[in-house]
């Protein structure tokens, strides 16, 4: 079976009455974490503040998504789980640093909720940088939790280590009452060819060709950033991490497939969506520029899938009687420094 008839299936939104779990998801974007848990059985509900985003997750998952730009007074239904992608762009260096005190971010709007819904289980994602210039700051957000009873779990994570054809790293928490594990990884990579078939060789009028003075300024820019590998689509391995601006903006990081005739074109938004484990299903409201950021921003869904996964685990085990065994990881004892070389 190919990699999308594979995502097509097990991306299917169900609720396991068994389980019986509801999940909160806060920041949630067109869906792309509440997707991976849904095809796991839990229930979702989900919190967004853009009207396109939310439309999308109304349209192809079974839980309700809400239009609402959240606060720390925002009201919450009882739920299990919340999960979530809390942004954090007043964190720079450079910034001041005011930490949880700063209403721009939604880490303060994460932990309310935390605190008035008490669920079993939270996790948040986050991009790789909260590890290593900022981890002052998540480190303040990790006490904070801790002082409400959880046991918390942190790691960098690579989707492309969860079947998604993209080198995409970020950083996952996971608090509980008990602890829970990190999903283990895939021993096989899936590559963007894999991924996108005969998508990668077709074009039509529609399709959006780089120009001359495109590809001079492309040179240009890898030349100036020292690129040893052309930024084209590398078809026998994992993507470069697909992002709202090189997707949606023209710019010399576009992501972009070079055809057999040596001509290069720029990806079709189902071909982004693909590169994201989005089901071939899976239907976006909005323009194209819509489209490419809501794509751009998501969580991958079969890499929600996979924490979901291991977070079902534990609820089964419990209902079972079972012991879930927690393996301590060195990352909830330290947290990283920064490493000599990026992805």
């Amino acid at each position: 079976m190919s990699y999308i008839q594979t995502i097509n299936e097990e991306l299917t939104p169900n609720v396991d009455k068994e389980l019986n779990k509801t999940v909160i998801d806060l920041f949630a974007g067109c869906g792309g974490l509440s997707l991976g848990f849904e095809s796991e059985g839990f229930r979702t509900i989900g919190y967004e503040m853009i009207e396109d985003a939310v439309a999308t997750y109304n349209k192809n998952l079974i839980g309700e998504c809400f239009q609402e730009k959240l606060t720390t007074e925002t009201s919450y239904p009882e739920a299990d789980i919340i999960i979530g992608g809390p942004p954090c762009q007043p964190f720079s260096v450079g910034g001041k640093q005011m930490g949880l005190k700063d209403s721009r971010d939604g880490f303060p709007i994460f932990i309310s909720a935390v605190e008035q819904v008490q669920p079993e289980v939270f996790l948040f994602e986050n991009v790789r940088g909260m590890l290593y210039k900022n981890k002052w700051y998540l480190i303040e957000v990790i006490e904070k939790l801790e002082s409400l009873g959880y046991q918390i779990s942190y790691d960098l994570l690579n989707a492309k280590h969860y079947s998604v054809p993209q080198n995409r790293e970020r950083v996952i928490v996971i608090g509980s009452k008990e602890g829970i594990n990190f999903p283990k990884k895939s021993r096989k990579y899936i590559a963007a060819g894999e991924a996108l078939g005969e998508l990668a060789t077709q074009y039509d009028d529609d399709s959006k060709f780089l120009t001359p003075s495109m590809d001079k300024y492309i040179a240009k820019y890898e030349k100036a950033s020292s690129c040893i590998n052309p930024r084209d689509l590398h078809l026998n391995r994992p993507a470069r991490t697909l992002t709202c601006r090189n997707l949606a903006g023209s710019t010399g990081d576009m992501h972009r497939v070079r055809l057999p005739d040596g001509r290069r074109r720029r990806l079709t938004y189902r071909e982004a969506a693909r590169l994201q484990s989005f089901p071939d299903w899976f239907e976006f409201v909005g323009g194209e520029t819509s489209v490419f950021n809501q794509i751009g921003n998501a969580v991958a869904p079969y890499f929600a899938k996979a924490l979901a996964r291991e977070i079902k685990s534990y609820f089964t085990h419990q209902s079972n009687g079972k012991e879930y065994k927690f393996k301590t990881t060195d990352n909830q004892l330290k947290l990283f420094n920064e490493p000599s070389s990026t992805y």
